[in-house]
């Protein structure tokens, strides 16, 4: 953790417009600077950043928030990883918490390996650079690949000798310790003892994580320099640092073209990567010939939700296409499938093509992964009706896995008119699968929950009774997928923290705000705009002071902002709907007082980057009251009429959030568990009258006519 002295000193030295002129050009506007947007293509520019204000935004994709979150989103860093980035270009030392002794272990170890991952990434490119074996061997091989200086440089290509030992012996001279060189995988102890190098006689490729570090090395056999090698691909072991399943080639050179066109290549080698990097195509990165993982699509995720992978057109493509889509599909993604001509594979079809003709290609020739599955299969089945129905049973296998319910329900559809089948039919085996998964995943937490429970408890004496079984109840941190039909409200009303779609039995944590209102889908609703216009005021004005009351003394006190919502709120018994809106409320009721807190700073700065995302949001225009002119015409700021707006904002949001909340009671009493089950509908309809009290002298206030149920 960076202490809040040090980040509240980053944050006064980093100029939000000095960092981001860095990678967008900016000319000024008045009080503010504009520039093209980084995160999205943009030909009129719409990116504005407020000197003043410490923020930036882009008024078209509506990315932005102040100088950390600029630097989070641009270069893909977490919030503390962007802090320290700042921190270095303004050369300021970033203290953390004390470290335990085993984390100050873990921690030197970690970093001892990528320090000599660096080191052999230097030594490799010398060698490529400067020996002569690798001017006459590894350059020759590279150019003849058609690669560029420039590229080979950006990925920081290299060469390893054919001699079995050069770079243990110069790693020992520069005082590199056996045992790191052992842990990273570069080398290997034979059975005498000695070091042996893993790479030698190979052309060298880096793998970089997220952040642009040395992970690991992957080496291919030159014929010509390496004989009686059998293996064409020598990659780097599993490491501390080093785990292939988590990383993919070129993420840290494709993770902005990813983000600015909102998709993402997947191809399967090295040269693939470089080849279209080359053509001028950067949004690309390998699985690097292993099997696509789930920690892999996560990674990409993280960037985009559109996929297309890019294979060969041969059996071996087609079918390596097939495999990773069922996974691809469970992650949420958007799938697309293009398969090149025959004969080549991204890397040579790049040689042959630019960015222009390539990018054609793609978006002619990529099809939805439905119907490339379909179609394949269908060839293949032919008029085989067994050869048909297992097909079938591909295809909805593949849908059921969606998490979304009307994506599902839009492939299920688009299935059925390919497969020339009833939708019914379809909707109903794609729902049996869901409910199969679903049992399966509640059996399989019901064992790990019994197990835990058996090993924590000490076995009962043999003189004890046998113990009857009980029902385990889910943790949770568990979240099922939804079920394919959904009712307004399940037998316990959920709460604001339970996830849509979650059973209402599984027991969910909460800040004792019930509520049957859904915790998604809300933004159009007017209790959410309320809502959000109110966290403004907390946020933008929270300290200031709005009016003056008299106490039980008669003496003259004053209110704030934080004061008043909160104290109104807790009056009728009402809280925010989402817990982030809640914890920021708490939060600015228990540091109100402390010496010298400004609001806006403080949720600006918090170490927490939701909450400081979500200031920046609130800090920034997006949600902007109407303009109030006097009787003279002068512009009258926000601040100078909060004694008025606060407290309408507070009437306002009151009445719609209750009105929400009537109606999905309404909708929970109409659901036949809970009507055939008179103890819990009488508790219901309790709830329902005491929404009906809070809703009528409220609306008597605001001057609304309420109809009485």
């Amino acid at each position: 953790m960076i202490d809040q002295a040090t980040i509240d000193r980053i944050l006064d030295a980093a100029q939000i417009v000095d960092v981001v002129s860095e990678f967008v050009t900016l000319r000024r506007r008045g009080v503010n600077y504009i520039g093209l947007c980084p995160f999205h293509n943009e030909k009129t520019p719409s990116f504005s950043v407020s000197p003043s204000k410490g923020l930036c935004k882009c008024f078209s994709c509506g990315k932005g928030g102040n100088v950390v979150h600029f630097i989070m989103e641009h270069e893909q860093l977490s919030y503390y990883e962007a802090l320290k980035w700042l921190a270095n270009k303004y050369h300021i030392e970033v203290k953390e918490r004390e470290l335990t002794d085993e984390e100050k272990q873990a921690h030197s170890l970690r970093e001892s390996l990528f320090v000599v991952n660096q080191f052999a990434s230097e030594y490799f490119q010398d060698i490529l650079y400067n020996h002569i074996d690798g001017q006459r061997i590894g350059m020759t091989y590279l150019r003849s690949r058609g690669f560029r200086d420039d590229i080979i440089k950006k990925f920081q290509l290299g060469y390893s000798t054919d001699s079995h030992d050069a770079l243990a012996r110069t790693a020992k001279q520069k005082g590199y310790q056996e045992e790191f060189l052992v842990k990273t995988g570069l080398c290997y102890r034979k059975d005498d003892g000695s070091l042996r190098d893993r790479f030698w006689g190979r052309v060298i490729f880096p793998v970089h994580t997220l952040s642009g570090k040395v992970v690991a090395f992957g080496g291919r056999v030159l014929s010509a320099a390496t004989k009686n090698v059998q293996m064409k691909y020598v990659n780097s072991p599993e490491s501390e640092i080093y785990h292939k399943s988590r990383e993919l080639y070129g993420i840290y050179f494709a993770k902005q073209a990813i983000v600015r066109q909102d998709r993402c290549f997947l191809v399967e080698g090295y040269t693939d990567v470089i080849s279209m990097h080359q053509s001028g195509i950067e949004n690309v990165v390998a699985s690097s010939g292993t099997a696509l993982t789930s920690d892999q699509i996560r990674l990409i995720h993280r960037f985009t939700n559109n996929i297309t992978v890019l294979y060969d057109g041969d059996g071996a493509g087609i079918k390596a296409s097939i495999r990773g889509i069922d996974m691809l599909l469970e992650e949420g993604m958007n799938i697309k499938v293009c398969l090149l001509p025959d004969g080549d594979d991204p890397d040579s079809f790049a040689r042959k093509h630019n960015a222009t003709d390539y990018q054609t290609y793609i978006n002619e020739h990529e099809v939805d992964f439905i119907r490339f599955k379909t179609n394949l299969l269908m060839e293949e089945a032919g008029k085989d009706p067994i050869k048909r129905a297992s097909l079938i049973s591909s295809i909805v296998k593949s849908i059921s896995v969606i998490p979304d319910s009307i994506v599902r329900s839009v492939y299920t559809r688009e299935c059925s008119q390919l497969l020339q089948m009833e939708e019914k039919i379809l909707i109903e085996a794609v729902n049996k699968l869901i409910e199969q998964a679903q049992e399966n995943k509640y059996k399989e937490i019901q064992r790990k929950q019994r197990q835990a429970t058996q090993d924590a408890q000490p076995a009962p004496p043999t003189t004890y009774p046998e113990a009857q079984p009980t029902e385990i109840p889910i943790p949770d941190e568990t979240q099922l997928p939804p079920a394919p039909l959904e009712t307004a409200a399940e037998y316990i009303p959920p709460t604001a923290e339970q996830p849509a779609g979650q059973p209402a039995s599984t027991p969910v944590p909460t800040d004792n705000y019930l509520s049957y209102i859904p915790l998604e889908g809300n933004e159009q609703k007017l209790f959410y705009k309320k809502e959000q216009l109110l966290l403004q005021m907390i946020v933008r004005y929270g300290e200031k002071v709005m009016c003056y009351f008299e106490d039980e003394n008669g003496e003259e006190q004053p209110l704030t902002v934080i004061e008043c919502i909160s104290s109104s709120l807790k009056e009728d018994e009402l809280q925010f709907h989402y817990p982030l809106d809640r914890r920021i409320l708490k939060e600015a009721e228990n540091h109100l007082h402390d010496e010298g807190f400004v609001s806006e700073r403080y949720f600006l700065t918090h170490p927490d980057p939701e909450i400081s995302k979500q200031a920046a949001e609130l800090a920034s225009d997006r949600y902007q009251l109407s303009k109030y002119h006097s009787k003279g015409q002068a512009i009258i700021t926000d601040e100078e009429r909060l004694y008025e707006l606060v407290p309408r904002l507070l009437i306002d949001f009151k009445l719609s959030i209750v009105e929400e909340e009537m109606k999905h009671t309404l909708q929970a009493l109409a659901n036949p568990d809970i009507y055939n089950n008179p103890e819990k509908c009488q508790e219901i309809m309790q709830h329902y009258k005491e929404l009906q009290k809070i809703q009528i002298p409220m609306a008597q206030k605001a001057g609304d006519r309420v109809i009485l149920r």
